[in-house]
């Protein structure tokens, strides 16, 4: 097989870097697009000239290689296992599913049909983050002490009662956490190493239409001895740039926005930045790095190895998530790593 045949299931707002991506690349071959909402699915069949439908299974009857899920997220795990267990290979985005239960049943439905279960996590293709990872690998920072990371964000009402799914337990999976910050919590533990322990809090201060937090924050242990700091919120007056620093013995590592700044004792500060000019396809925020990982699944599929951020690897930002929520709800610490109750889901927030 030199091509793969791929479907894109979903036709909202982030599926148009999954078409652009599949749509620019040789190695894929575009056959189908989906959505539940048949106005998006005609729009996106129509701009790329593939059939479209509004049922996934009968995207899944076209027999592609390879489907990419950018469905709400509730419907992850549903259409990801339907998918493999017909022997086809899958792509989700972030969150690959809503709770720790389900993510097993994806993983597990992937090795037991030898299918390629992947999750999209761009932003550890970013130069910066790749940067500074290998500063800690290395040990150009010393032993890492401590990490602290801030999303600031706004998202007025309208962001939620424009969808009918955000803003949920059930279906969204949660607020700030699940949806923005998940990024950002991927980037820490990827970097800084394994969660031992942590402690969380959460509440929902502005946005009373909804049940989820819109502010939380939490104090991780690392197994390698770190402590983190996290604080995420959505009712800041702007999109400030996203922060994550790793502080080590030696030095500093700073990651804002889409640049790195690297500080050893004694050395001059590296910063690496985005390389060249590259085509922002839809918003912003996203950063330009999904093309990055949607090309090296496909080059992985195609020769048949591992791919980077596997199903086991992109649980890990979702067990942190789901964590936080718990300790967020109980009040207690949380070991890791984290036995999820079955069917554990936060009460209601709204104050």
């Amino acid at each position: 097989m030199t091509q793969l045949r791929v479907a894109i299931i979903g036709c909202g707002n982030v599926s148009s870097v999954h078409l652009a991506a599949a749509g620019s690349n040789p190695l894929a071959q575009l056959i189908a697009v989906c959505d539940v909402k048949p106005d998006r699915a005609q729009a996106a069949g129509e701009k790329y000239s593939v059939p479209y439908f509004t049922d996934y299974h009968d995207v899944l009857a076209q027999k592609p290689d390879v489907i990419h899920v950018c469905t709400p997220h509730h419907t992850h795990a549903e259409i990801t296992i339907a998918a493999c267990e017909q022997g086809i290979n899958v792509l989700t985005e972030k969150p690959m599913a809503v709770s720790l239960h389900d993510a097993d049943r994806m993983i597990k439905a992937a090795a037991d049909n030898k299918v390629t279960l992947g999750v999209i996590f761009q932003n550890r293709y970013n130069p910066a983050s790749v940067a500074v990872k290998q500063a800690v690998e290395s040990g150009r920072l010393g032993r890492v002490k401590g990490a602290r990371m801030f999303l600031t964000w706004y998202r007025p009402d309208e962001y939620y009662s424009q969808s009918d799914w955000k803003g949920t337990w059930d279906q969204e999976g949660g607020g700030v956490l699940i949806d923005q910050a998940i990024h950002t919590m991927d980037l820490m533990q990827w970097i800084v190493g394994d969660i031992d322990y942590l402690k969380a809090s959460m509440a929902n201060r502005t946005h009373h239409i909804i049940d989820v937090e819109d502010v939380a924050e939490a104090t991780i242990h690392f197994k390698n001895g770190a402590i983190g700091s996290l604080y995420a919120c959505n009712y800041y007056t702007y999109d400030a740039d996203i922060l994550l620093e790793v502080h080590g013995e030696l030095g500093t590592a700073r990651i804002e926005k889409d640049k790195a700044r690297i500080c050893i004792a004694g050395q001059p500060d590296q910063w690496v930045f985005a390389e060249g000019d590259h085509e922002v396809v839809g918003k912003s925020y996203w950063g330009v790095s999904h093309k990055a990982q949607i090309d090296e699944y496909y080059r992985d599929v195609l020769a048949g190895r591992p791919v980077t951020i596997d199903g086991v690897e992109g649980r890990k930002a979702l067990e942190f998530v789901r964590a936080c929520y718990y300790s967020g709800t109980t009040g207690e610490a949380v070991q890791f790593p984290f036995a999820e109750p079955l069917g554990f889901t936060p009460p209601s927030l709204t104050e």
